[in-house]
């Protein structure tokens, strides 16, 4: 094995992937099914999931489909439960449910003021209960392999910087950001360093909920869409396959001194004043 492969050897690792049946944790899963890794998406949709796991496996990939609801302690054990059957353990935890509600947005022609609070609970727990109680879960287990393992969170461009309209989801993200690294150095110093936490800050992806927000039928950006792209310096749309690096990295040996980053993967979005 070269030495590349070493310091990237992820063959016959599993991974637990929540909001199995997105656009980003497909992508991920994807990458992660092609290094060797055995895939468990996890979603509260189960067809989702077992149609992600399906693809996957089609393409020589090693991938199940579960149902779970990542707001429920009880359906997180049982889904852990089957994984530690099936595979004898959990390396790895990417947590990517999420998602955002109309409520908990604020349109140009509305303000603040109009801000629906059961919305913006809804999108709070999802966001970062959904993130908690996960990694609470299974960091627990990790706590008990002697390998440990890896905790990976969905941060956003919202939570680094301030973004019109999406008040609730930003303020979800935000936190995942602070729970990332408050978890990340909890268990560094509880658990001898051998469980690494960290976070992918995604910039402008194009996606199920934000596709009609971004693009017209017809491909061409709206008016939203042209202003993303004009202070994204690489001047376009990241590709969902375009995660899988930094993942890859946070979750190898390669970042084994690495715990408690939210790494933006966003075309240069998070620096660019504008100017």
């Amino acid at each position: 094995m070269s030495y590349l492969d070493d310091l990237f050897n992820l063959k016959g690792k599993v991974a637990l992937l929540t909001g199995g049946g997105g656009v980003l944790a497909g992508a991920i899963g994807s990458g992660l099914a092609k290094a060797g890794v055995h895939v468990v998406f996890a979603d509260i949709i189960p067809e989702h999931a077992e149609a992600v796991a399906q693809r996957i496996n089609k393409e020589g990939g090693d991938a199940v489909g579960l149902i779970t609801n990542v707001l429920d302690v009880a359906s997180l054990e049982k889904t852990r439960d089957e994984v530690i059957s099936k595979f004898g353990s959990i390396d790895i935890l990417l947590n990517a449910a999420g998602g955002n509600m109309p409520g908990a947005t604020i349109p140009p022609d509305k303000t603040v003021f109009d801000l629906d609070f059961d919305d913006m609970d809804k999108v709070s727990d999802l966001n970062f209960k959904g993130t908690v109680l996960p990694s609470l879960v299974i960091g627990k287990t990790m706590s008990k392999q002697s390998k440990g393992g890896n905790i990976i969170n969905i941060s956003s461009m919202a939570a680094l910087q301030s973004i019109t309209r999406v008040v609730g989801y930003s303020a979800a993200k935000a936190a995942v950001s602070n729970f990332t690294r408050w978890l990340a150095m909890e268990m560094a110093m509880k658990f001898k360093g051998k469980i690494r936490v960290n976070a992918i800050a995604p910039g402008f992806f194009i996606g199920k909920q934000n596709r009609k927000l971004l693009t017209h039928p017809d491909g061409s950006y709206t008016e939203r869409g042209e202003k993303v792209i004009s202070k994204t310096p690489m001047g376009r749309f990241g590709h969902a396959d375009e995660l899988i690096g930094a993942i890859l990295y946070l979750v190898s040996e390669a970042s084994s001194f690495v715990t408690g980053v939210v790494l933006p993967v966003d075309g240069g979005f998070s620096i660019y004043s504008g100017v």
